[in-house]
């Protein structure tokens, strides 16, 4: 792949991730009942470690969460080599900050997000494949 493809492909992931963590986030802190749109029929979620696995789950995993609001310090998005993904475009995104859970005190978290794209004609929908959260605790 010559680097002006890659630099081209860096510059999307990009975007669809910055746009992607705009729309995540605030799903999560304001319309959480509408968050599992955002992942794939059988994504994974590893969150603090506790596993989960499909859309379903993954609904009732979050709804069992205080009322959140994120902040976003750091961004970082990377576009995942075909050959590792069979040929479906995908962007891992990396996302820093911290998150007040209602009735707790705020705390510094990082979370991966696996996106993959869901191509119809004319469109392009982001979902996610694999969530991974941890708090990072000092």
């Amino acid at each position: 792949m010559a680097s002006t493809d890659f630099g081209i492909r860096v510059d999307l992931a990009c975007k669809a991730g910055e746009e992607f963590v705009n729309i995540y986030y605030d799903t999560m802190d304001k319309r959480r009942r509408l968050l599992s749109k955002l992942y794939l029929d059988k994504a994974t979620l590893v969150w603090n470690g506790n596993a989960v696995s499909g859309q379903e789950a993954i609904m009732e995993f979050f709804e069992l969460l205080p009322t959140s609001q994120f902040r976003i310090k750091v961004l970082d998005c990377q576009p995942v080599h075909d050959e590792a993904t069979g040929g479906q475009t995908t962007v891992l995104v990396v996302t820093c900050g911290t998150v007040n859970f209602e009735g707790n005190r705020p705390s510094d978290f990082n979370q991966n997000l696996l996106l993959t794209a869901q191509v119809t004609p004319g469109n392009t929908v982001w979902k996610i494949a694999n969530d991974c959260f941890r708090f990072q605790e000092s």
